[in-house]
């Protein structure tokens, strides 16, 4: 990705947390682009759908109504790059992550203080 296509690119957020939700969308419009905010595995779906491969995406871990290591294959499949957000202790949750696809796997702390970087190096593909 070059970053003249940063400005317009939006991300998906797939989470069912209230409060981490908006603090990944906070992240990713402090970040200088728009979030396509999904809480469900169908809503995932569509908005891969609707999107261009380019299109990264979020997923918080710890998601109630979904499960996030395989829905973080499905849109790596489909050639999104995908991060994933989660509890930094939980290792075996991490390595299942990356191997289902995941760029990388952040945790909370480290996306709620450093969220709009993190967000700005994925939009421009340095991660």
């Amino acid at each position: 990705m070059d970053k003249t296509s940063t400005a317009v690119l939006p991300v998906i957020v797939l989470a069912d947390d209230l409060i981490w939700s908006s603090r990944l969308v906070e992240a990713v419009k402090k970040a200088g682009t728009n979030a396509v905010s999904v809480s469900t595995e169908a809503q995932l779906t569509r908005a891969l759908g609707e999107s261009t491969e380019e299109t990264p995406v979020i997923v918080d871990l710890n998601g109630r109504a979904y499960d996030g290591v395989a829905l973080i294959e499905v849109a790596a499949e489909e050639g999104h790059p995908v991060i994933a957000v989660g509890q930094h202790e939980d290792i075996d949750l991490r390595k299942r992550a990356l191997g289902a696809g995941a760029i990388r796997v952040f945790s909370y702390n480290k996306l709620f203080t450093d969220g709009p970087a993190i967000v700005t190096k994925l939009l421009e593909g340095e991660l």
